[in-house]
């Protein structure tokens, strides 16, 4: 597997956590607080994070088919970008797992003329 497909799952990873994690404070700010203007950063934050959730799904699927994971492991992977904090924890622990099996491309030698 090409690093670059593990680097993008884990950059959505962390886009999708800190959005959900804004999300959840906006909604407790907006109900539960009732402070003024966090129905305007509820919507524009929700409306971000589910957009690019769909980009999280995306390249998570395309991580796990790589990975050749069965479905059960794919669907927890996938689902963590709905559960605040998860998508931290999770992609901690698919780096892990697949760090060692990353291909990284060498670095041609230099040319002396």
């Amino acid at each position: 597997m090409k690093s670059s497909v593990l680097t993008r799952y884990r950059v959505m990873a962390y886009v999708t956590g800190v959005l959900l994690i804004a999300l959840t404070l906006g909604v407790i700010a907006k109900y539960v607080l009732d402070i003024n203007g966090a129905g305007t950063f509820t919507t524009a934050v929700g409306f971000a994070h589910g957009w690019l959730y769909v980009v999280y799904l995306i390249f998570a699927f395309d991580l796990c088919n790589k990975a050749k994971w069965p479905l059960g492991r794919m669907a927890w992977v996938l689902l963590a970008g709905t559960v605040p904090t998860a998508a931290f924890f999770v992609e901690r622990r698919v780096t892990r797992e697949l760090a060692p099996k990353v291909v990284h491309p060498e670095k041609p030698e230099p040319v002396n003329a």
